[in-house]
């Protein structure tokens, strides 16, 4: 391929209007075209779109540069420059379009995958902001595909997945696969990428997804993570306090923050008190088991139910049935004596007191398996002694 002049004469001329801590990369981009050394120039433009100040040329070294030698480049590199552009477009509408010719490009070539999910999952992120809902839907389902066949894929792909679908189903209030997503996302990514804005806003969503998600009764995933620790000494930090009180089963707590006046700004709790005191009774349920030996979960009474969940005596056995078919435990209900008989609880992410409560037991099993076994040792003595 011949050296196109035009394009390293409108590099010449970009590198005197950009600021100073960038020319020098432009000098390297002429010196490596010259050359035709495609994976340094690769290289040379991944290291030019991490300075700061660089956005605003992005889309210029495009059009005028590397669409001269794109066949050239790695795909998945120029999907992630074509990325960071399309965020200096200021028309969704057309930053929708620049991507989706890239969409394009990339589509049924099976060497691409990697690529074609990450251009294909931005350009959902722009559907997403121009209210196509559909749109969106149908591009995750799509890579959720690719990316379930791929056998390994890089953690900008993943974090790219991740964050755009937790988008859409914050979107749709569906607030259980906004949870999973969400938390997905933040393992894809390092934190330091996010500004103390976005993980406050993080924060406070994920809370209020584990909060009001149907079928979510373990908040351990969320409470060892970091970004929880954004929310304290702000407005918000009583939600990271309401969920560790759900977590341990805490109706005291919950009773004391349901009544605070930071609590009753959020229509959105307010509105669903009824539920999650029922979330909380089953939360609690769970965490009483929890803390059991086998053999005393073995024979649980409604009367102790009613007590550590604060239903009453008669609602016990429903509050039960619902963390039966809920999958929150197994076991047996006997009705005629009023006992449940536990022989299983749902594996849960453990806080620091809930191993210790752990350490605690099994200390003390250990204890009495020791005291049985110097009994035995005592009882033998005896015996040969005979």
């Amino acid at each position: 391929m011949d050296i196109d002049r035009d394009v390293t004469a409108f590099l010449s001329a970009e590198q005197q209007k950009v600021p100073a801590q960038l020319r020098d990369y432009y000098v390297r981009f002429i010196d490596l075209y010259d050359k035709k050394l495609w994976h340094q120039l690769t290289l040379a433009l991944e290291a030019f779109i991490a300075q700061p100040g660089s956005g605003p040329h992005l889309i210029p070294l495009y059009e005028h540069f590397i669409i001269d030698w794109e066949k050239k480049m790695n795909k998945l590199s120029l999907v992630k420059f074509l990325t960071k552009a399309s965020r200096e477009l200021k028309d969704s509408k057309a930053a929708l379009e620049f991507l989706d010719r890239q969409v394009e490009k990339l589509k049924d070539k099976p060497e691409s995958r990697d690529a074609y999910t990450l251009a294909r999952m931005e350009a959902a992120w722009y559907k997403l902001v121009a209210e196509d809902l559909e749109g969106c839907k149908t591009a995750i389902d799509e890579c959720e595909k690719i990316l379930d066949d791929l056998p390994g894929t890089e953690p900008v792909i993943n974090a790219s997945f991740y964050r755009v679908a937790a988008a859409y189903y914050k979107a749709k209030a569906q607030y259980p696969q906004y949870y999973h997503n969400a938390l997905l996302y933040l393992s894809s990514i390092s934190l330091d990428e996010l500004s103390p804005i976005d993980k406050q806003e993080r924060a406070y969503e994920l809370a209020i997804s584990a909060l009001l998600g149907e079928g979510l009764y373990n908040f351990g995933e969320l409470l060892q993570h970091s970004i929880l620790d954004s929310l304290k000494g702000t407005t918000y930090g009583w939600l990271r306090d309401m969920l560790f009180c759900f977590n341990s089963g805490d109706m005291d707590a919950f009773d004391k923050l349901s009544r605070s006046g930071d609590f009753l700004k959020q229509p959105l709790l307010v509105n669903s008190v009824p539920f999650l005191r029922q979330k909380l009774c089953l939360m609690t349920l769970i965490e009483a088991v929890f803390k059991r030996s086998k053999e005393s979960r073995g024979r649980m009474t409604f009367g102790e139910i009613s007590k550590e969940t604060r239903v009453l005596n008669e609602e016990a056995e429903h509050l039960v049935m619902k963390a039966l078919s809920l999958g929150l435990i197994k076991g047996k209900i006997d009705e005629v004596d009023q006992v449940v008989m536990v022989t299983w609880v749902q594996p849960r992410v453990l806080d620091r007191n809930q191993i210790e409560s752990i350490r605690d037991r099994l200390t003390d099993w250990s204890a009495k398996v020791r005291e049985r076994v110097l009994i035995s040792e005592e009882g033998a003595a005896d015996m040969f002694a005979q």
